[in-house]
């Protein structure tokens, strides 16, 4: 019988899939869109996962890379273009359009990457940016400056075709040049326990203005391409106006953002359901991203103010959990299709360009961001250590190059130097910053540190771990009752951030301790609600010891119900 059902269904699949090949839809097909989609989406999602898996676990690399190399593999310019017997046509046809994909699938990049930044504006450490943002500006506007002006050079030197400064091209390979993506020296520093170090923390500060920087230059070349190409020519006075009015969008969303987050986030907790509040929040990135496409501006900006606003309210670590799910969905998918766009046979020509570009924004990168980082007071081994973590390129380097492809301004054969770049600087960030850690300070100034205000501990230790687990427990869920956002850091530690407003609570279970550190104003409500619940469980454990035999609590258990009745 079993036989029977599996050979009933491998015909019935085999004949539906031989008549939608057979059959010859028209390319405006609804249902023969959709299906084409669906068996795309399909095989990027499997394919990015599977790469991304065997890249990270077996050559110890970010998943990123597998994802992007997926997509190569895949692609319209290799393995995607073969035609399949039951599909009578390629999986991915490669289009004649300036994207080689279909609109139905690029179309899902774009909404991946408005969640990619979207979740990357949540993760943005907005008072570690602020306590080391003029040392962090300037090391990120060192690296910005001079890898705008390296890559611009280069391309109007040796490019052919490209003569001014001011060209489409030019323009976009020096802000190709800018991005910077921290992930890789996070999950470094991270692991080498240097992500608080002064060292670290410059690092994750510069970054932040070195993205934002990227997104507003990259708003502002897509300003001068749309000019170029209406035919009118540099118009400078035009050109201050897109510059304007990008900064201004961003700083005016991001400041109104902040200064009213605490009024959005009362507004959103009136759905009374955390999942609720993850999809109106992802609800108003995209919309804001519309609002920046509609004023001639990169839609990434406005999903990233969004996050950005968003990430220090105390529902920040609850919208991470709850979008999670979307993120790895669809992320990988943003990635494969990135590297679909690559077209093989263009690297041949440029890729002397390719290597020579990358040298240059791996310069510009140590050099732009080091010097700033050793007049500010880091010694050499210290500066170094900021410009090498300022090298990956990442998710903002594929977001700029997918823009610029889309729009024209670059080929496909710049695009693969952007992946090119991308994939050269992922791949030499992490022997080289490891080694550079290796070693003593790499601060020459005492004042570069700043102490934190001490806060306050309390700690309560138990007779064993268990009763700490149990305690630990009921606490948690105290301060859940009093509408207390409860996030667990990692799933190998018993850390939890308790956030509610401006109350911010760490408790950790090290064994049979546990401890909440808390500043000192908010001492007392804490002490307060693990007080009371002690309380409560003391009272519940006396009641229990009371019962002295299985008969007892039974017979007790028999009388309480009589007595209820």
């Amino acid at each position: 019988m079993r036989k029977f059902f599996i050979t009933f269904f491998m015909t019935l699949g085999w004949t539906g899939i031989s008549a939608w090949a057979s059959s010859s839809p028209q390319e405006n097909d609804m249902g023969h869109l959709m299906t084409r989609l669906v068996l795309q989406l399909a095989v990027v999602v499997i394919s990015a996962r599977f790469f991304g898996f065997i890249v990270n676990r077996y050559l110890k690399q970010p998943r990123v890379l597998g994802e992007l190399a997926a997509g190569m593999i895949i692609g319209p310019y290799a393995l995607g273009s073969i035609s399949l017997p039951l599909l009578n046509q390629p999986m991915f046809p490669r289009l004649e359009a300036v994207l080689p994909v279909t609109p139905e699938l690029y179309g899902l990049a774009v909404v991946a990457s408005i969640v990619l930044l979207f979740m990357a504006g949540l993760e943005t450490d907005l008072p570690t940016f602020l306590k080391f943002s003029a040392i962090g500006s300037l090391i990120g506007l060192g690296g910005v400056v001079l890898s705008f002006v390296l890559g611009d050079l280069i391309s109007v030197l040796l490019l052919p075709g490209v003569d001014s400064f001011m060209s489409s091209t030019a323009l976009f390979m020096g802000t190709l040049s800018t991005a910077t993506s921290v992930g890789i020296t996070a999950r470094i520093l991270s692991e080498k326990r240097k992500l608080a170090s002064p060292e670290g923390v410059t690092i994750m500060a510069g970054a932040v203005l070195d993205d934002v920087l990227g997104i507003v230059i990259l708003a502002v070349v897509v300003g001068i391409t749309k000019i170029q190409s209406s035919g009118t020519g540099v118009e400078w006075g035009k050109i201050g106006i897109i510059a304007l009015k990008a900064f201004g969008f961003w700083l005016f969303f991001t400041v109104m953002g902040i200064l009213f987050a605490k009024k959005l986030s009362k507004g959103l907790k009136w759905l009374k359901s955390n999942d609720a509040i993850a999809g109106v929040s992802l609800g108003l990135a995209l919309f804001l991203a519309g609002l920046a496409e509609m004023a001639g501006l990169a839609m990434i900006i406005g999903a990233y103010v969004v996050g950005l606003s968003l990430s220090q309210t105390d529902m920040a670590n609850e919208l991470r959990e709850r979008l999670h799910g979307v993120y790895e969905f669809l992320v990988p998918v943003f990635f494969c299709v990135m590297g679909m766009l690559v077209n093989f046979a263009t690297l041949k020509s440029i890729l002397l360009f390719g290597l020579a570009f990358t040298a240059c924004a791996v310069f510009a990168k140590i050099f732009g961001c080091g010097l700033p980082a050793f007049l500010s007071g880091f010694n050499l081994r210290g500066a170094f250590r900021i410009g090498a973590g300022m090298l990956p390129r990442g998710e903002v380097t594929l977001i700029i190059a997918g823009v610029g492809l889309a729009s024209g301004a670059i080929g496909q054969d710049m695009f693969g130097v952007a992946i090119m770049a991308l994939l050269i600087a992922s791949v030499i960030t992490p022997p080289i910053l490891i080694r550079s850690f290796e070693g003593s300070s790499g601060i020459r100034s005492k004042k570069l540190i700043k102490e934190d205000d001490k806060g306050c501990q309390i700690k309560l230790e138990f007779p064993s771990i268990h009763i700490a687990g149990f305690i630990r427990s009921h606490i948690l869920d105290a301060f859940h009752s009093e509408e207390f956002f409860v996030h667990r850091l990692n799933l190998d530690s018993q850390i939890y951030h308790i956030r509610k407003d401006d109350v911010f609570i760490t408790l950790i279970q090290d064994k049979n301790i546990i401890r909440l550190n808390t500043a000192f104003e908010n001492k007392q409500l804490a002490s307060l609600i693990v007080a009371e619940e002690i309380l409560e469980l003391k009272e519940l454990l006396e009641g229990v010891s009371k019962l002295q035999s299985p008969d007892n609590i039974c017979e007790e258990l028999v009388t309480g119900l009589f007595k209820e009745e």
